[in-house]
């Protein structure tokens, strides 16, 4: 496994790098270097655990998990967002009482740390540049975003040398928090979305239900449930009110072409009454029986 090894590789050199970076930080007393870190320890951390829990993730459905263990990936995402979450917090309480209470930075150091950052992190981008997978590509971005996270500090670094303008230290440091904030928090959303087994963004039910009533032999369709697994992966249980045989072929290729993977199909003849207490809506609205 060609990826994995280059996936423990990026891991030890991404964690060497940000506890090297923190030290850089307390060391040159600059919050927006400790902030960089932060989003690099994150980085790695999402590096590590995609390498175990993906590992993981691709093992076959068994007993204990008859779906498979695809969900240990989104897990991995969890526990990083969490981290994320936290960390940026906490260097943004950080920055507020630097801002509060101004501190002597050693600029000169900051400078070298901030021209070692872009080289280190240029190459790693350049490195992750060759590769078409969506995760290869933004594992790229991150590394892009941790260029441009350097050059900015670079930047800053150079203009408080020369002004000694203190507050612009914690100021980008708070800058980067945020962005990483910002991010940690839409993944957040859409890992509980998966959890909560939300309907996935790319399935409309109703669009869907219009679809499978325009098969041939489809009296009606009722209890639609659609999940996803990664986010990837969707899956779908139905009922379907129908005397036809072969039925089911057409609709899960119908499913198909709607970006359902995987689907279990429960047949009712048209006089068979369906037991779930959701399904007839219509003459139970009248009446309801508690």
């Amino acid at each position: 496994m060609k990826t994995e090894r280059n996936i423990f590789i990026a891991f030890i050199l991404n964690l060497g790098f940000s506890i090297f970076e923190l030290f850089g930080g307390i060391f040159t007393n600059s919050v927006a270097i400790i902030s960089d870190s932060v989003h690099d320890m994150g980085d790695a951390i999402s590096i590590g655990l995609s390498y175990f829990l993906e590992k993981k993730s691709k093992k076959d459905p068994d007993n204990n998990y008859t779906y498979g263990y695809i969900r240990y990936s989104v897990l991995g995402g969890l526990i990083t967002t969490l981290i994320l979450m936290v960390g940026s917090i906490l260097v943004i309480y950080g920055a507020i009482t630097r801002i509060i209470h101004p501190v002597d930075i050693n600029y000169s150091g900051m400078i070298i740390f901030a021209i070692f950052g872009v080289i280190i992190n240029f190459m790693a981008a350049y490195f992750t540049s060759r590769g078409d997978s969506i995760n290869q590509r933004s594992v790229n971005l991150h590394m892009l975003e941790d260029v441009l996270g350097w050059v900015v500090v670079l930047i800053g670094a150079i203009i408080m040398n020369f002004t000694d303008i203190k507050i612009i230290d914690p100021i980008m440091s708070i800058c980067v928090s945020l962005f990483i904030l910002f991010h940690a928090l839409k993944n957040f959303k859409k890992v509980l979305d998966l959890f909560l087994e939300k309907t996935p963004k790319e399935v409309s039910i109703d669009n869907l239900k219009n679809n499978l009533l325009k098969i041939d032999g489809v009296e009606d369709i009722h209890h639609i449930h659609v999940w996803s697994i990664d986010g990837y992966n969707n899956y779908a249980t139905l009922h379907v009110v129908s005397d036809s045989k072969d039925i089911k072929k057409d609709i899960r290729n119908k499913l198909k072409k709607l970006k359902i993977s995987h689907v279990t199909i429960e047949v009712e003849s048209k006089d068979e009454k369906c037991l779930d207490k959701n399904c007839d809506v219509k003459t139970e609205s009248h009446h309801h029986h508690h």
